[in-house]
């Protein structure tokens, strides 16, 4: 009965904001029934453009709608400019639920009143969003602290939403061909994962703990630290921030902020996490991004993190390297032995498509470029071509997205390319050249070293099996045995000699 009346408020809700017009255009028994829709209900105005009256329907449907109108924002390659540039607008700012309730779930997870589990807590929360929402706390020893508490009973609404969506992608994919290529059923699949991600928030203090460590000797990122003993699958409780929220630049000026500074240090913070780390924040909206009077990023929320492996890194780095350097066959390769592109594609015209897109974007300063319009036709050349988008960078799309947001705030003449160039060449560098090289024979060394003292043992092991096991020509085949084990022997002098030059090169550095 629930999920009718859902179905029934959600068709009231598109009704109301005309969305039977985004189905329309399409050759399809949906798009006939859609015309028809549209013909009988003639009489509505829908003064607003069907990005803005789509925008605001998922708005209408509540915090699940919203969080799927934003994961959608990002699938560029997927949807019109209009549609992607208006849901990208999208803020789940939400109001907060009772603090009885909140505290009711603190004292459930962790068993305990809620005068045992804090020394204070404050009941007015300080943030709340479509998943959580945020309150003070001091810790029995008196440390400043923010918890984090899930939305109770946020679960079977989420099933029910998630229910309904997954049939309206099915019935896309059958009715419409269409729709099969745009993949509504995978859209659905990938913000599920990412939506019971967010459920968990061990998850969520597990990831602020890996960031912390990756970036805990740096003085361009600060990360608070988790306390997991006050931490459960709802609730988790961090060390209180004191920072300024980046979008507040006038303020950051006014406390002797250097902000063309920071916002270059924005840029080496994205590059950092992607290529250094392979895990990287994928919700830096100015919400979750403060800074220190001295200029440091603070950064929240790590509800949303992306991962990439060393395949995908040395992929994107080549692809960024191409770009800065205006080396667009290497652009090209790269697509096309990572496999975005099929091996049919003509190289040369692949080549010259983005060039024509990428030209124009350099020696342009942040506030002349768009991130946004470079990968729309990034994406309509992909369309072309039929490059198939990989999952896992979908999340470096968005947060590529947020960093321009960012950089356009802070900085409007910042030259990202010139900043990014310096660090992308460094890092290939560092992959590529003798310091990879070096740190590959370090790696390597400990399995060296517990080899090579066993190599005679085992070769003379060897030999000995073959020879009782040979037939009459068992002295030949041991004079072959003799040859292969003085090769073997040679490469135990190499590995000894590489681990030589393995202590001379620490010695040395």
């Amino acid at each position: 009965m629930r999920q009718l009346l859902r179905l029934a408020r959600i068709a009231a809700v598109a009704y109301r904001f005309g969305l039977d017009e985004f189905f329309a255009p399409i050759d399809a028994p949906i798009g006939t029934a859609a015309r028809l829709f549209g013909r009988v209900f003639a009489f509505r105005r829908l003064g607003e453009p069907r990005a803005v009256r789509l925008r605001l329907a998922l708005e209408t449907l509540g915090p699940i709608f919203v969080k799927f109108g934003q994961v959608l924002s990002t699938r560029r390659d997927l949807l019109p400019p209009d549609i992607a540039e208006e849901l990208a607008k999208l803020q789940d700012q939400v109001p907060p639920f009772a603090s009885e309730q909140a505290i009711a779930e603190i004292e459930r997870a962790f068993k305990r009143k809620i005068d045992a589990v804090f020394g204070a807590f404050d009941p007015a929360p300080i943030a709340s969003a479509s998943i959580a929402q945020v309150h003070l706390a001091t810790l029995p020893d008196g440390r400043e602290v923010a918890v984090k508490v899930l939305r109770p009973d946020m679960l079977p609404a989420i099933q029910r939403d998630l229910g309904l969506m997954d049939t309206g992608a099915w019935l896309v994919e059958r009715l419409w061909a269409e729709g099969r290529r745009l993949r509504p059923r995978e859209v659905v699949t990938e913000f599920a994962r990412h939506l019971h991600e967010e459920l968990d928030l061990m998850r969520e203090a597990a990831n602020a703990s890996q960031l912390r460590r990756n970036f805990a000797a740096s003085p361009l990122l600060f990360v608070p630290e988790v306390y997991w003993d006050w931490c459960a699958t709802s609730v988790m409780t961090m060390e209180r921030i004191h920072g300024t929220p980046i979008s507040r630049v006038d303020a950051l000026r006014g406390q002797g902020v250097d902000i063309p500074r920071l916002a270059r240090n924005g840029v080496e913070i994205f590059f950092t996490q992607v290529l250094r780390d392979g895990f990287f924040h994928a919700d830096m909206h100015p919400g979750n991004i403060f800074v220190s009077p001295q200029g440091q990023y603070i950064a929240v929320d790590f509800g949303i993190m992306g991962t990439l492996g060393e395949t995908d890194k040395r992929f994107v780095a080549d692809v960024f390297l191409g770009f800065f350097q205006r080396d667009y066959g290497r652009v090209a390769r790269a697509l096309l032995a990572s496999g975005w592109a099929p091996e049919t594609t003509h190289l040369a015209g692949f080549e010259g498509a983005i060039r024509a897109v990428c030209e124009p974007f350099f020696d342009r300063p942040l506030a002349e470029i768009s991130f946004g319009k470079a990968l729309l036709r990034l994406f309509e050349t992909s369309r072309r071509y039929q490059l198939v988008m990989q999952p896992q960078l979908v999340m470096l799309h968005k947060t590529l997205l947020n960093i321009e947001g960012l950089g356009r705030q802070l900085d409007p003449q910042l030259n990202l390319w010139e900043t990014a160039k310096p660090f992308l060449e460094r890092w290939m560098d560092e992959q590529m050249g003798f310091a990879a090289f070096r740190r590959g024979i370090e790696a390597e060394a400990p399995r060296w070293a517990r080899l090579a003292p066993q190599l005679p043992r085992l070769l003379h092991a060897a030999l000995a099996a073959r020879a009782a096991d040979a037939p009459g020509g068992a002295l030949a085949e041991l004079a072959r045995e003799e040859r292969r084990t003085r090769r073997l022997l040679a490469v135990a002098v190499a590995l000894l000699a590489a681990l030589l030059l393995v202590e001379t090169l620490r010695w040395l550095g």
